[in-house]
Order: C-alpha cells, then structure tokens, then sequence
C-alpha cells in the first residue's frame, strides 16, 4: 500500500473564529498554532501548508498568569548602537493587544517561509466585530 501524499486539490482551508476572552495566552497560542499548521487534519503532512484560517476576536480580554504584565518583555532593536527598545506586557496590551497574540503564535510556528505563510492566516481583532463575515466563519471553543 502506497503512502497518502496529499496535493493542493485535496486540502481545504475552513474559517474558524475563536472568542479569546478569559482565555490564558499560552494555552490559546498552542491551540491556534496547531490549527494554523493543520496538525488536527488527518491529512496533515509537514511540508504542506494543510491548516485552517483563524479569526480571534476579544483580544484585549485575555488573560495571563502570575505577575507576566509587569515581568515579560518584548524587546526589538533598531540596528543601531544603543538602538535597543523593551516594552512591558502591560503596555503592549494597552496599545497593541493584537500583536500580543501574533508574537505568541508565530513563536510557536515552523520559522522558514512555511511557517511565515501559515501565519498570515491568523486574523486577530482586539473587537467582537470583524471584516470576515463574508467567509462564514464557525465558532470553536479552544
């Protein structure tokens, strides 16, 4: 018996929206990280790009343990000398509670350009509303 390789005609992508209020990052980052790959699927190959598209909404209402809103960084560097910039969870949430999610699951995705491709089909929104009405997402409880 040969071993099932799937093609592109034999994936297809769901739209899926995830409520994250209440929910711990780090469990929720997993959970979408391997939805995203399409770790779920039994057709799941990891040279393939076989998972669904992702819609968080509420992702200023999610949650966090211990003392990381004072405690975790996010560091990025400007390239130049000095050119270090840090930033607490605290403020990101403040500011860019989207981006707190996405930092979280594309750590936790393949780093080359399949992951990189995996990772534009997340969709968060700091709302409840979103512009993917269109592709009638169904709710999953994570």
């Amino acid at each position: 018996m040969k071993t099932f390789s799937p093609s592109k005609n034999d994936i297809q992508h769901d739209w899926l929206i995830v409520d994250a209020s209440d929910k711990i990052l780090g469990r929720l980052a997993s959970a979408l990280a391997g939805r995203l790959r399409g770790k779920h699927k039994p057709e799941f190959v990891p040279h393939m790009d076989t998972g669904d598209f992702v819609v968080v909404v509420n992702a200023e209402k999610i949650r966090f343990t211990g003392r990381k809103l004072d405690q975790k960084m996010y560091y990025r560097h400007s390239g130049y000398i000095g050119g270090l910039k840090e930033t607490t969870l605290r403020t990101m949430m403040q500011t860019k509670p989207e981006q707190v999610i996405m930092k979280a699951v594309r750590g936790m995705l393949p780093k080359n350009r399949l992951g990189r491709a995996m990772l534009k089909k997340l969709k968060v929104y700091s709302g409840t509303e979103h512009p993917h009405t269109a592709q009638q997402p169904k709710p999953i409880d994570l």
